[in-house]
This record gives C-alpha cells, structure tokens and sequence, in this order.
C-alpha cells in the first residue's frame, strides 16, 4: 500500500463522512515552490488552483517566509487585547486599497467568519435580521454562513437567527432567463430584486451579501455594471451592501483590484480572506466607520490579525503591489483564455467557458439536453491531474471546473497548463 493510499484510510477512520477528497486516489501535499508542487509519492504537479484560490503569489515565496521566520522567532501570538504593530501596519495598508472612505479594518481567521462578522455589523447597524443573498452563493461554514449561501450542496441545515431571502444572482446560464441578452439579464434580475423587497420583507432589510463573481458558485460571473443596478435600488431603502471579495479580491480578475469595481460601485461593508495570507489563516472586514463602531459590547478577536499572520500577510499584499500581479493576472488569464477558446467552443459537452483575469471556469453539460454533466467533469479533473496538473471543481451540481493559478504564474506555465487542459478534453470522448 502506497503512503496515499494509508493516509486515505486513516482519514477515513478518523476525519468526519463530509470531509471531502478530491481524485479517485487522493493526494497529500508535500511541499511547494512557485507555481509547482510535490506530493508525498514524489509526483510533481503544475498547481492552478493554489489550495481554493489562496496560495495566490507563489509556494515557498522568500519574501513572505522571511516575513513569517522573522515574526516567529519574537513573538506568535498576542490577541487584540495588546497593541500589535504588524496588524496595525496591514490594516492601514487595506483601508487605503479597500477604496471605501475613513475605512475601519476587524480580522479574523478566515473568510467564514469574515462574513459571520459583516452580518453582525450589518444587522446591528440596521437593527434588523432580514438579510438579501443572492443564489448560487456560498459564503462558508458558520451556522451564519450557511444561511447565506444558495447552494443545496453546501447548506447542511435551514435553521438560521437571519431571515434570508434568494434574489437572481449572476449564474445566467441555468437561470430562467438564459435567453436573454446581457442587458435584459440585469433588467430581470433588478425587477427580480424588486420583487423579493416588495413582497418577502418587511422593507427594513439590513443589507445584501454578493460576491462579484461567485466561487463556488462555479465563477459564474455578471455583465460589467450588474451590481451598479442592484445597489440603485438597495440605496433606495437604506439596505447595506456588502461585496464578499475571499476569492475575487487582491486583483485575481486583472481589470481591477476588487470584484465590486466592476461595477462601478462602492461597498458599504467588504469582505476579504484567502489570498492576502498566501496560506497563513487570515480574513477580514472593512468598513465605514460608523457601521464598523456601530457594536456596543465589548468584543475581541484571540486569533483574528495575530503578529505571524499579519507580518506573512503583510509582505505578501506588498509583494503583489510592488510585482503588479494585477497586470500579470490580465495579460496571462487573457493567454489562458485565449489559447483554450478554440478547443471549449468546438466541444459539445462543453456547455460554456467563462471568468475574469486568473478565475477562469469550464461548465460540462449533456451535449443536445444541455443537463449538468457531473461525470465528464470529473473524468477532466482526473485527466488533468494524470497530466501533472492540479484544477479545481465546483458548481451546484459539481460539473464546473475552477482554473485559479497563483498570479504570479508565468506565460510558459500558462502555454503547459492550456495544452494539459486540451489534451485532457480531447482524452474524454
């Protein structure tokens, strides 16, 4: 038995049911470097999907790991109960690029709890529970999470403190109005939003929570200005918006920093978690700062920011600024995009091929019926691994694959990963 093999076993034995693995035969890890990883058999893989979307510079960056050696040589860990300058200098460092005015900056662990705080401040700001979402989300874990996210397969339960309500979201494809143009798309889902408010709240609704492009989701991803028309009609009641950036922030879609930016628009609360830490455990809010001291209790984060974190994710964000991975993640999503066009469109199976900058998805579908096509997508992951490359999967019914390299990767990383991919789709039939 193979070290893969005896750990797949022992997860089994001791991990929960749901925990899932990817691959037929599952893989461990071992180290990395770059845009390249080593499992525990010695295989090497050219990874594209950097753990969800968070090793999002490079594996084994100096810059980041000399940041880290240095913190844990003095001091772990804190809590927000002491001063802590590495937490203070990244919270500067976001407010200034989050692009809302006299930000206030909270951390947490991780995205989850991220958005679990965001709700907090929002329907404490608001003094009301009722919360918009839109479908096709996914927001994390929490009990509160959970309640915001649209997606069967991740929502194990429907109990929830929040009164939520689902408005049209992005995902045009499976959606009823996937014959419309992408202006008559946003008008729907506008009148659609109109709806939910008019009809399902009591008007006093605390705020909506939308990632701009979603992850899970399967990187469906709105017409440029979608969410400029949801906020016209949410500013009308007072309702807060709040842009979930754990996968879409820090530049990853290339146009721009953010996701919401797109929009031409300005969050009242943002999100944020998955790359700045490029692995270490790090999430965060931000917002004005009469939403964010709107809180009166006392409250504290032990973990949230703490001096390790913050120095690795303080260098990390300095590093994507000064190297302009931004400019990187357009010109070699748009290498990616294009080399792969030609092989998505002459594919039946493949249903549509989308995504901004360095998130890019391929959709599979049943040729002629147009039915989600879970298995195919699973053969693709599987070849693509066989190849020695690393995607990832998601999708409401799992038949999307998610295309997500570090920003830093290069052309000749892009030009193997595009041809891996396409020999992969030729191989399927």
């Amino acid at each position: 038995m193979g070290i893969h093999a005896e750990l797949t076993e022992r997860t089994r034995a001791v991990m929960p049911s749901w925990l899932a693995l990817y691959y037929d035969e599952p893989i461990a890890i071992d180290r990395g470097e770059g845009r390249t990883v080593w499992d525990l058999e010695g295989n090497e893989y050219l990874d594209f999907f950097g753990g969800i979307l968070t090793t999002m510079t490079a594996y084994s960056l100096p810059e980041v790991t000399a940041a880290i050696n240095e913190q844990a040589a003095k001091v772990l860990h804190t809590s927000t109960l002491y001063l802590n300058q590495p937490m203070i200098e990244l919270a500067e460092m976001v407010a200034e690029m989050s692009g809302i005015p006299d930000a206030r900056v909270f951390f947490t662990p991780s995205g989850t709890e991220a958005n679990d705080a965001a709700m907090l401040l929002a329907t404490s700001y608001r003094r009301s529970n009722q919360v918009l979402a839109l479908r096709n989300s996914y927001h994390g874990r929490s009990f509160t999470a959970v309640a915001l996210t649209s997606h069967r397969s991740w929502s194990p339960t429907g109990y929830s403190g929040l009164n939520v309500h689902y408005v049209q979201g992005p995902y045009k494809a499976r959606s009823p109005y996937a014959h419309l143009n992408d202006d008559d798309f946003t008008d729907a889902a506008v009148a659609d939003l109109q709806q939910v408010i008019d009809m399902m709240t009591s008007g006093d609704v605390a705020a909506m929570i939308a990632e701009p492009i979603q992850g899970v989701g399967g990187f469906a991803t709105p017409p440029d200005g979608f969410f400029k028309r949801f906020k016209d009609v949410l500013d009308q009641y007072g309702i807060l918006f709040v842009s979930d950036e754990v996968q879409t922030g820090w530049g990853r879609t290339g146009e721009h920093m953010w996701g919401y930016q797109a929009h031409g628009i300005t969050p009242d609360i943002l999100t944020f978690a998955k790359g700045i830490g490029n692995g270490l455990s790090i999430g965060g809010v931000v917002a004005r700062p009469e939403i964010m001291n709107c809180i009166g209790a006392n409250s504290i984060s032990t973990f949230g920011g703490n001096p390790l974190v913050s120095a690795g994710a303080l260098a990390n964000l300095k590093y994507l600024v000064d190297h302009d991975l931004q400019g990187n993640a357009l010109k070699q999503g748009s290498r990616l995009y294009e080399a792969l066009v030609p092989v998505t469109d002459e594919t039946p199976w493949i249903f549509e091929f989308r995504g901004k900058g360095l998130m890019l998805a391929i959709e599979t579908a049943e040729p002629g019926s147009g039915a989600p096509d879970a298995g195919r997508a699973g053969r693709l992951l599987e070849e693509c691994k066989q190849r020695g490359l690393l995607i990832g999967k998601g999708g409401l019914y799992g038949n999307v694959l998610r295309i997500a390299p570090p920003l830093t990767v290069t052309e000749a990383e892009i030009d193997t990963a595009s041809g891996i991919i396409s020999s992969a789709i030729s191989a399927i039939d």
